[in-house]
């Protein structure tokens, strides 16, 4: 699989189980500026609600990928350029690590060619995210890099995605990662709910991942979130 997201600088994550601000068009989302769309989310998806999102995007000039949390969401759809497949770091629970994967190649042929996979480590314990997994998220700087180490060096990913989900996290943690890895793209996500917000994790990840905003505040504030990653990254 080729590897664009080495050029992003920013990735609307788009929950399909949450409504856009009232007004607004998928449309209107796909006019944003953002690098790339991923569909995913944690609780409550359905291949019918992911299947909603692909109709709504799949006619605009944005990269489409889904992210699914489990194998009984996937798509199956050319609109999609991709399938983006978390593979949780520090999960407590390994069916996070590779028990779920091995369950998706069970059900059928994957398309390898569009299929990779992102190295999470999760690090707020309230989301959604660290409780469905049991993530240990009670770690230092060091040990984050650390996981970014072993994600690019032993286990050869191309994406580190350091993810404070629902909350803004550590600029230091995420500098760190972003210093232990060496051709990886360092994806951050989490509490990005301004241009001051995207441009300081900007200036210490390669790529900005924004969700809740969408849905919470709607595409003007996506599109000041554009502006603070790409002036970061000038």
């Amino acid at each position: 699989m080729t590897t664009p997201w080495a050029d992003w600088d920013h990735v609307l994550k788009v929950d399909p189980d949450k409504s856009l601000v009232e007004g607004e068009t998928f449309e209107d989302v796909c006019r944003t500026g953002t690098d790339a769309i991923e569909i995913g989310g944690t609780m409550d998806v359905t291949t019918e609600k992911m299947r909603r999102v692909i109709d709504a995007c799949r006619k605009h000039d944005v990269p489409l990928y889904q992210e699914p949390s489990n194998p009984a969401v996937v798509v199956e759809d050319d609109a999609l350029d991709g399938y983006l497949v978390p593979v949780v770091m520090n999960a407590g629970d390994p069916f996070w690590i590779t028990g779920a994967h091995k369950e998706w190649v069970r059900i059928g042929d994957l398309d390898w060619s569009r299929t990779a996979t992102e190295a999470y480590v999760v690090m707020n314990p309230e989301a959604s995210v660290a409780e469905y997994t049991d993530a240990d998220c009670d770690l230092a700087a060091d040990e984050v890099a650390a996981y970014a180490t072993v994600a690019e060096r032993m286990l050869g990913q191309d994406i580190v995605y350091v993810e404070y989900s629902g909350t803004l996290g550590d600029p230091d943690v995420v500098g760190a990662a972003h210093r232990a890895v060496d051709d990886a793209t360092l994806f951050y996500g989490g509490g990005i709910g301004d241009y001051d917000a995207a441009y300081q994790m900007g200036e210490r990840a390669d790529t900005i991942v924004v969700g809740d905003l969408l849905h919470d505040e709607g595409v003007d504030a996506v599109e000041e979130t554009v502006r603070g990653v790409k002036d970061a990254h000038e």
